[in-house]
């Protein structure tokens, strides 16, 4: 099973990074280990999110120090240790700095269903703003993790996003819809602010469709193969591709 999970999060990081979630280095991705809750994998420091290997990939407890593996951890190793010491319910962090987001937490607005994507944070999307700095040491961790409470996601102010999510394929589900619904509001405040947003008896069916385990793992899987094909010329076989080129076939 631990096989299975550090390609995985292999994948997780090339997933972010095709998306443009990548910022040379930094930014790191983080999944709780099934049969040890107080032990996490997590992307080691110095490389960037699609220079993940399962040989690289580090293991630390929750109190964020390394316990495995031969590369150094996160200085914010503590986003991870402490959102997953606070919530059960999550399995898998991410942590990046989508330029959308970071510019979109500049404005001091709330994010609004612009379009379909802010409808997962329909809620309310936390900003943590007690600092602009690195997230380094367990007070600062706790504070995010306290900020975050019970919601998917959050904006660090000036600095980044934090996904939370019970599956990686969710986890990055999140981070990347975070940095549309920023994108998009950035675009319609551009334009003279949004007029027309999506009404509130909407949000919670939009939100409903739009975030449900199926769609989170078909997603990953469908950026997975994406990957390989960008990045390895790799045509990737599966039965829905085979079906659907099948379909196509006989339609021409």
């Amino acid at each position: 099973m631990t096989d299975a999970l550090r390609e995985k999060l292999v994948n997780a990081g090339r997933v972010l990074a095709l998306e443009g979630q990548g910022d040379y280095v930094a930014g790191h991705v983080s999944v709780r280990l099934p049969d040890d809750p107080r032990h996490f994998l997590m992307k080691p420091a110095g490389i960037g999110l699609e220079e993940m290997t399962a040989g690289n990939i580090i293991t630390v407890d929750i109190e964020g120090r390394r316990v495995a593996g031969s590369m150094p951890r996160h200085n914010e190793v503590f986003i991870h240790s402490e959102v997953l010491r606070a919530r059960p319910d999550v399995n898998a962090v991410v942590h990046t700095h989508p330029i959308h987001a970071v510019a979109f937490s500049s404005l001091g607005k709330p994010l609004v269903a612009v379009g379909n994507d802010a409808s997962l944070f329909a809620a309310g999307l936390p900003v943590f703003d007690e600092t602009t700095d690195l997230i380094i040491d367990q007070a600062r961790g706790k504070a995010v993790a306290r900020s975050l409470a019970d919601r998917p996601a959050l904006l660090l102010r000036n600095h980044g996003i934090v996904a939370a999510a019970a599956s990686i394929e969710e986890a990055v589900w999140v981070a990347l819809k975070l940095e549309k619904a920023c994108q998009t509001q950035l675009l319609a405040e551009a334009a003279g602010g949004p007029k027309l947003v999506v009404k509130a008896d909407d949000l919670g069916k939009k939100a409903g469709r739009s975030n449900r385990p199926d769609l989170h793992n078909n997603v990953f899987n469908y950026l997975v193969r994406r990957w390989r094909c960008v990045c390895c010329g790799e045509r990737v076989e599966t039965p829905e591709v085979t079906a659907y080129e099948s379909w196509r076939e006989k339609r021409s």
